[in-house]
């Protein structure tokens, strides 16, 4: 008898069950799965999902005990298949059973890239040495080796309508493309996926995942040709590692390292999941040996784990558009003090004495030698995820920060923290992300870091405490309210957008600005504002063309003056406020008054008295400023 293991489907009068059989073929996991739908007339809906494991097979016969995401009024799952015919009973109904797929699952993909960004197409695994054998690879096949077929749609070119020299993408612009792309899907979870390939973000990524709290959570992926490109072997593994990377993401399959922070948990794999042989993990962090090592030993294919996910996980924790990414709920227990740390590392979570009500919460992050120097990764931003952020509301629950974007980086940069350079610092806006906002509520919050380290060392904060005052004035509630609408959020986290997606939320801002224009919150509607004003804007119009709408300088200038001259903005957003003016300025056709700007950042610091090693690193700011400033105008 040929194998057995596939997708099956069955109905009944009231229901129809998608049953998928694993016991035979190519890397088998014993599991019986299914997802259960009701039938209502002409209309469709989701009932739940269940996972048989272990199972007994004896025969034509398969059967074990579901564990299912309901009450089912009978947990004992039997499914018979002979040449003939094929059999399940589920929750105490019999489905007769039509063999409709080899594969586990199905998924449509959807492709359009920016005219001049070549989209991967195969890589031969035996142009470089491998453990696992030669075979011709696509993002496809990839898939189709752990038993999902990724049907591939005609793929689109996005052709460049006036974009100019700049085809660097930022969040914002990724987001607007996202939605546009996004409004065609609906808001029901399926089994459909878009990727863009485009040319490069203007943080050097080589890809993100779009996860939100809305109806597009997990429905689609940008990879960035640009730091990929190339015909050389290397750099063809490299993009098919990538592709299937980041819509691995959109199946809900976390980094390797981050599989304990799953609901529920997730074991992790050797070394912190630092060890783990899969598409999922960071080549360049791979313990031990790093990158040459990975690649002499990954066999170019997902883990055990990963797999029965994949094939098995329940409809809402896989499909797109169900739940959001790595989770079943959001609530997470508070990070934990290692019993032993060694790392020679000390990780510090510190914001200011309060913040108003509605005000957007910005932490600064320090990273610092404990004792002899030390040589760590510079990714300390929670946007990269190597270091996360847990957030203790003041009713004790506590959620971890989820980004709106996950920036997979796949590059380490080393940084060593020595007496000529004692900590690294970041600062990171968390009042908002993918699970809406995190500081909604009056009251005291904890705030708590945990930064992972390249060899998997994980290192816990002491608690934060992030103070949110109740507003005392009719204008502060008024301005509070206008300040936390979801739109509102979204547009400080990717620091503004064009999106007409997002048009309620600058409106609600510009109101901010016009009526309640010297209350202390509207500096953060100004720096909005302007930080969108003063760049240029992508769009990936109806008509699948890329507009570019280019940077108003004159409203730019004016919104981020007024900013530079408030004292309510932290220190390094102050900082990158006051270059992006700079740059504005020089635009104008001003360089001598941008240089000043310049001058003025670096004695306006001095005059704080900030850290005589950081203040030399603000004055190299200044100085890099200035020559791009001279390249760009010259």
């Amino acid at each position: 008898m040929p194998p057995i293991s596939g997708l099956y489907r069955g109905h009944d009068r009231e229901s129809q069950l998608d049953l998928r059989v694993d016991v035979d073929g190519a890397r088998p996991t014993g599991r019986l799965s299914g997802d259960l739908f009701t039938t209502t007339g002409a209309t469709t809906a989701y009932q739940g999902s269940f996972v048989v494991h272990p199972t007994t097979r004896q025969g034509d016969r398969i059967e074990g005990q579901g564990a299912f995401t309901f009450t089912a009024p009978d947990r004992h799952v039997t499914v018979t298949v002979t040449a003939e015919a094929a059999t399940a009973t589920v929750a105490g109904r019999t489905y007769p059973l039509e063999r409709v797929s080899p594969y586990f699952r199905s998924v449509l993909l959807e492709q359009d890239s920016v005219a001049g960004a070549v989209p991967f197409v195969s890589y031969d695994t035996g142009s470089l040495p491998t453990p696992s054998g030669r075979r011709v690879l696509s993002v496809a096949e990839a898939y189709t080796e752990a038993g999902v077929e990724l049907r591939v749609a005609e793929p689109g070119v996005i052709p460049v309508d006036g974009a100019g020299e700049d085809l660097a993408w930022d969040d914002a612009e990724l987001h607007n493309a996202m939605t546009r792309q996004f409004a065609s899907f609906g808001d029901e979870a399926a089994w459909r996926v878009w990727l863009l390939v485009a040319s490069r973000h203007v943080g050097g990524f080589r890809g993100i995942m779009f996860d939100y709290n809305d109806a597009c959570q997990r429905q689609g992926a940008a990879v960035f040709h640009d730091a990929i490109k190339g015909d050389s072997p290397q750099a063809q593994r490299a993009q098919l590692r990538t592709y299937v990377h980041e819509l691995g993401h959109a199946f809900n399959l976390l980094h390797s390292w981050q599989k304990n922070l799953a609901r529920p948990p997730q074991p992790l794999g050797p070394h912190g999941g630092f060890g783990d042989l899969s598409w999922m993990n960071y080549v360049q962090n791979y313990v031990p040996g790093g990158e040459r090592a990975y690649w002499q030993a990954f066999p170019f294919q997902f883990t055990d784990a990963e797999l029965i996910h994949l094939r098995h996980g329940f409809f809402r924790d896989v499909a797109m558009g169900a739940n959001a990414f790595g989770t079943g709920a959001a609530e997470i227990d508070p990070f934990e003090q290692p019993v032993a740390d060694r790392s020679g590392l000390r990780l510090e979570v510190r914001a200011k004495e309060s913040f108003g009500f509605g005000e957007p919460v910005v932490v600064e992050l320090k990273l610092s030698a404990t004792d002899e120097p030390r040589t760590t990764h510079g990714h300390l931003h929670p946007d990269t995820e190597f270091t996360q952020i847990a957030i203790t509301q003041p009713s004790g629950r506590t959620v971890l920060y989820h980004p709106m974007m996950r920036h997979c980086v796949d590059d380490s940069p080393q940084i060593r923290l020595d007496a000529g350079n004692p900590a690294m610092y970041r600062s990171a806006y968390i009042g908002h992300g993918r699970d809406g906002h995190y500081f909604q509520q009056p009251g005291d919050y904890q705030v708590r870091g945990q930064y992972v380290g390249a060899d998997g060392s994980r290192i816990v904060s002491a608690a934060c405490l992030v103070r949110v005052r109740h507003p005392v004035t009719t204008d502060d509630h008024q301005v509070g309210e206008l300040m936390l609408g979801e739109e509102q959020g979204k547009l400080f986290s990717l620091l503004g957008s064009d999106s007409p997606a997002l048009r309620s939320g600058n409106q609600a801002l510009e109101e901010v600005i016009d009526r309640y224009g010297d209350h202390p919150l509207a500096v953060y509607a100004r720096m909005v504002k302007g930080l969108n004003a003063e760049r240029e804007f992508k769009d990936v119009g109806a008509d699948k063309k890329l507009h570019v709408r280019p940077p108003d300088t004159a409203e730019s200038i004016a919104l981020l003056g007024a900013v530079t001259r408030e004292a309510t903005i932290d220190n390094i957003t102050l900082n990158m406020v006051t270059r992006r003016l700079a740059r504005a300025v020089a635009r104008r056709g001003d360089l001598d008054r941008a240089f000043g700007l310049m001058d003025d950042m670096v004695s306006r610091f001095a005059a704080k008295g900030v850290n005589p090693v950081v203040l030399g690193q603000i004055r190299q700011q200044a100085r890099l400023t200035k020559q791009a400033l001279s390249a760009e105008t010259a």
